[in-house]
């Protein structure tokens, strides 16, 4: 009995630990006292590169955000990668330059980013900007993006908020409040305080030197969170600029949804556990604070996992209590518990009111199951190589 009692505290203390994360993050954040401040100084010469794969739908839209916050000297260059639409010239049509790559066996994101920098090394502007080719760019974010990122001498990540198409479902809607509390909740509580945050994808800006020795020609699925940790692991972790927005759609259909979440959750999964025990002793024995922030923050599951497995460890610590009597892992669970609803309370409250209803909040319980055979397919046929989410018109 004393083995399965330190057994089931031992689950528990470390599940405690993204729990805690977790709560920390909401608590701190709250708007900052500059808020909406443009930063000062110089304006720096800036590339913006559009990755994009028959993106025929959103390319025009992406581009037209784009293009009215630039200034002489600027370029815009969309990296039409595999592409079996029209992509290409439509972007050629709303003044970008346009990159037209074609490989079928090195197929990713991070190709077509590589493909870009090397493009623009003939020429090399002095900050890099990565903005996805079914994102609209909010105004004023381009120059936002720029001048701290020159000012910092860092990657810098603006606000990437996702939004439910109109008349969508529940599910998406909860979602949607999902991915505010990963995007925007969470890095707020971290920049608080002045901690790195993740990159996330699209709306982020490199220092020329900094992006063009980095290792972007990989097929890794969640090649942002990865990228992200190995500048922290080079001494320039990136910061957050939450007044710089980007914003984008979930897909309306219900297997473009799907396929979009499998992705995101089983690459992030797969980093984890791949990566993150290790890489986090190490930071800490070397005194990388900046990554270990990074790494416990990776470490935070999606929250409908992450209230799954709290609610397993509570299951097995009351069925443990029923039959040996045992209550410190059941109170340490119960703990856990606590931490985690107040987590997803307190964010829903201060941010995502607007997005669900208390009512809606309370049935995000039955969404978490929903979505138990995309976590066992993780276990049994784990997606590892990149898939383009299908659109609503495709």
């Amino acid at each position: 009995m004393i083995a399965v009692t330190i057994l089931l505290c031992t689950l528990t203390a470390l599940l405690l630990v993204p729990v805690s994360v977790l709560l920390m993050q909401v608590l701190s954040a709250r708007p900052l006292a500059n808020a909406g401040l443009m930063p000062a100084g110089r304006r720096p010469g800036l590339a913006v590169i559009v990755p994009a794969h028959n993106e025929v739908l959103l390319i025009a839209q992406t581009l037209h955000s784009i293009m009215p916050q630039l200034v002489r000297g600027d370029r815009v260059l969309v990296v039409a990668d595999n592409c079996s639409d029209s992509t290409a010239r439509i972007a050629l049509s709303a003044g970008a330059e346009v990159l037209v790559r074609n490989n079928d066996e090195l197929r990713g994101k991070g190709y077509a980013l590589d493909a870009g920098i090397r493009h623009l090394a003939r020429a090399p502007p002095e900050v890099a900007l990565f903005i996805d080719g079914d994102c609209t760019v909010e105004e004023g974010a381009v120059e936002r993006l720029a001048k701290q990122c020159l000012q910092t001498s860092r990657p810098v990540q603006a606000l990437y908020r996702m939004q439910a198409p109109a008349a969508t479902g529940l599910r998406t809607r909860i979602a949607e409040f999902a991915w505010l509390v990963k995007n925007q909740v969470r890095p707020l509580g971290l920049h608080r305080y002045g901690l790195p945050c993740q990159l996330m994808g699209t709306g982020m800006a490199f220092p020329w030197l900094t992006i063009s020795r980095a290792d972007l020609a990989s097929g890794q699925i969640v090649e942002d969170l990865q990228l992200g940790l190995e500048l922290a692991r080079a001494g320039t972790a990136p910061v957050f600029c939450p007044d710089a927005r980007v914003t984008s759609a979930f897909p309306a259909t219900g297997q473009g949804f799907s396929e979009q979440r499998t992705r995101w959750e089983h690459g992030h999964l797969g980093l984890v556990i791949g990566m993150a025990p290790r890489a986090l002793i190490q930071a800490l024995l070397s005194g990388n604070g900046p990554l270990a922030v990074l790494l416990l923050d990776l470490c935070v599951p999606p929250i409908a996992l992450l209230m799954l497995l709290v609610c397993a460890v509570v299951a097995l610590g009351a069925a443990f209590f029923a039959v040996a009597g045992a209550t410190l892992p059941l109170f340490l669970a119960l703990a856990a518990l606590g931490m985690a609803v107040s987590a997803v309370l307190i964010a829903w409250w201060r941010h995502g009111r607007t997005i669900i209803s208390f009512g809606e909040l309370l049935a995000t319980p039955f969404y978490a199951l929903r979505k138990i055979p995309l976590y066992l397919r993780f276990v049994s046929k784990r997606q590892d190589t990149w898939v383009r989410t299908r659109r609503d018109a495709e």
